[in-house]
């Protein structure tokens, strides 16, 4: 099944205008973000925020005239928000067999105190429209031993992983079943919500898991993030989080 193929969720990206205002935003929401990384032979470099099995990853443009994979396209017609989600999976080749597309080697510089380290990773881009809605991909981490830090994992907001997503699609239905196809049904109906687009198909929304949404509060209210609350969690306004919608729940 494809589904024995998935880990779950990998990361969830961030389309930036500006990557080094992104990262005092998202550090002001009480991130803690990774030295900075550039991808080797693209014009994009990152800062990540680290969770125990997933995270965020904050995109930007830092030369523009190199390959940007359509970040600038993203971000001209949409503005910054979620961009997309990638999948964590270990069998990239045996994932591609079954859905098509050819696994793709990268590798990114990464600035840390003590010196320079290169992370590597494999992508697996499927075909159009087998995540509907999504830009969404599957990453396999060659190097995880690079990816984390036991200080990166703490966050002072409380925040411990990515709970949920929330995708408009043109179809629900029909995407519906496509995501169980690939996902499993068992995984679309605990982390994915699919809702009918409005104003255009796409990421809209995430979730975000925490220790205690207590205290999540009150570090929000002393960093005079302003929030909404509601039966689940809290809600960040957009403008906090570089056009990202952002609930914070704990379950």
């Amino acid at each position: 099944m494809l589904r024995d193929l998935i880990d779950g969720f990998d990361h969830a990206l961030v389309g930036v205008a500006d990557l080094e205002a992104a990262r005092l935003d998202w550090q002001r929401l009480g991130f803690t973000t990774c030295p900075r990384g550039k991808h080797i032979g693209w014009g994009t470099a990152n800062y990540c925020i680290m969770f125990a099995v997933d995270y965020l990853e904050l995109l930007g443009i830092v030369d523009a005239s190199q390959f940007t994979n359509n970040l600038d396209a993203f971000l001209e017609s949409h503005g910054e928000g979620l961009l997309g989600m990638a999948f964590a999976s270990s069998d990239l080749e045996a994932l591609a067999e079954k859905l098509g597309g050819q696994p793709q080697d990268l590798k990114r510089l990464l600035e840390l105190p003590d010196g320079t380290v290169e992370p590597r990773f494999r992508l697996l881009h499927p075909p159009a429209g087998t995540l509907p809605g999504l830009s969404g991909f599957f990453c396999r981490h060659l190097t995880p031993e690079l990816m984390r830090r036991p200080e990166w994992l703490i966050h002072a907001n409380g925040a411990r992983g990515i709970a949920w997503m929330s995708i408009a699609v043109q179809d629900v239905a029909a995407a519906t079943v496509a995501y169980g196809q690939v996902l499993g049904a068992d995984f679309v109906s605990r982390k994915v919500c699919l809702v009918q687009a409005e104003d255009g198909a796409g990421l809209s929304d995430l979730g975000i898991e925490v220790a205690d949404l207590t205290a999540t509060a009150v570090f929000f209210d002393d960093a005079g993030i302003s929030y909404t609350e509601d039966g689940e969690g809290l809600s960040v306004q957009p403008q906090h989080a570089n056009g990202a919608r952002l609930h914070f729940i704990c379950s």
